[in-house]
C-alpha cells in the first residue's frame, strides 16, 4: 500500500465514527455519504456471505445488506466496544441468515408419511433430492421475479423524479410513520381523482389529501417521494413488492 493509500484509509477510519454520530442526529448529507463511500464493504460482505457475485439493484441479497448497514447506522453504540464495521458486518449477516429462513419456510415440507412406502435408502434419497431442487428452482424463479420488479419500479419511479436507490434514506425510520404512510398511499389509489393527479401531474395532491386523512401538510411534504413509491407499487403489477407491504410484522 503507498503512502497516500496508507494515508487515505488512516482517515477514512477517523472520519466514520464522526459521521456516524451525525447521521444518528439526523444529518442527511453524513448518512447518504456513509452509504455511498462504503458500498464495497456492505456489497463484499453480503457477497461472501452467499458465496456469490452481487449487484445492488439486481440481486435482492445486496438490497438487504444496503438496509442492514443503514439499520446499523441507527442502532450503533460506540460504548459496545465493537468499531461500526465490525458491527454493521454482523447486522448484514444476521438479516440475511432472517431472509433466507424465511424463503425456506415458504418452502413446502416433506412429510414423514412420504418415506413410509419406501423400500430402500436409494428411493428416499432421490425424494429428497428432487424436493430440494424444485424448492431451488422455485426460490431461483421468485428472485428473478423479485428483481425484475425492482427494475420495473425504477423505470416508473425515474418519471416521478425519484431514484430507487433514494428509497432507503426516504424512507421513515419509524414503523407508525411508515404505516401512517401506507394508509395515505391507500386513501390516494382509492381517490380517481386523487389517483388521476398523481399520474399526470407526477406529484402529490397535497391540497385534496390533506382534507382526506389525518396527517399534517407537513409530514405528506416530507414523505412526498416515498407516499408516491407506495402508491405506485399497490397500483402496478408488483405482486412480490406488494405482498412485503403486507407483512407482518
Amino acid at each position: 500500500m503507498t503512502t497516500d493509500a496508507a494515508y487515505q484509509v488512516q482517515q477514512e477510519e477517523v472520519q466514520l465514527p464522526d459521521l456516524v454520530a451525525a447521521a444518528q442526529a439526523g444529518d442527511a448529507r453524513a448518512r447518504e455519504q456513509i452509504l455511498y463511500d462504503y458500498r464495497p464493504f456492505f456489497l463484499r460482505v453480503a457477497s461472501n456471505s452467499c458465496r456469490k457475485y452481487l449487484v445492488l439493484g439486481r440481486d435482492d441479497e445486496a438490497s438487504i445488506a444496503m438496509i442492514a448497514f443503514n439499520e446499523a447506522i441507527d442502532s450503533y453504540n460506540s460504548d459496545g466496544g465493537a468499531s461500526f464495521l465490525s458491527f454493521a458486518e454482523l447486522v448484514i449477516k444476521r438479516r440475511l441468515v432472517d431472509y433466507f429462513r424465511r424463503q425456506a419456510r415458504r418452502t413446502d415440507e416433506i412429510p414423514l408419511s412420504s418415506f413410509e412406502d419406501e423400500d430402500n435408502e436409494e428411493g428416499v434419497i432421490q425424494r429428497l433430492e428432487a424436493k430440494e431442487a424444485h424448492a431451488v428452482m422455485q426460490l431461483q424463479e421468485e428472485a428473478e421475479e423479485r428483481r425484475e420488479e425492482i427494475f420495473r419500479l425504477d423505470q416508473l419511479l425515474s418519471n416521478y423524479g425519484i431514484r430507487f436507490s433514494e428509497l432507503v434514506k426516504i424512507s421513515p425510520k419509524h414503523r407508525d410513520a411508515r404505516d401512517r404512510a401506507l394508509v395515505v398511499a391507500k386513501t390516494l389509489v382509492s381517490d380517481p381523482e386523487l389517483l388521476a393527479y398523481l399520474t399526470r401531474k407526477k406529484s402529490l395532491p397535497l391540497k385534496d389529501l390533506e382534507q382526506r386523512v389525518n396527517v399534517s401538510r407537513k409530514t405528506l411534504e416530507r414523505q412526498r417521494k416515498y407516499i408516491i413509491t407506495l402508491a405506485l407499487v399497490l397500483i402496478g403489477d408488483f405482486t412480490h413488492l406488494q405482498e412485503y407491504l403486507n407483512r407482518p410484522v
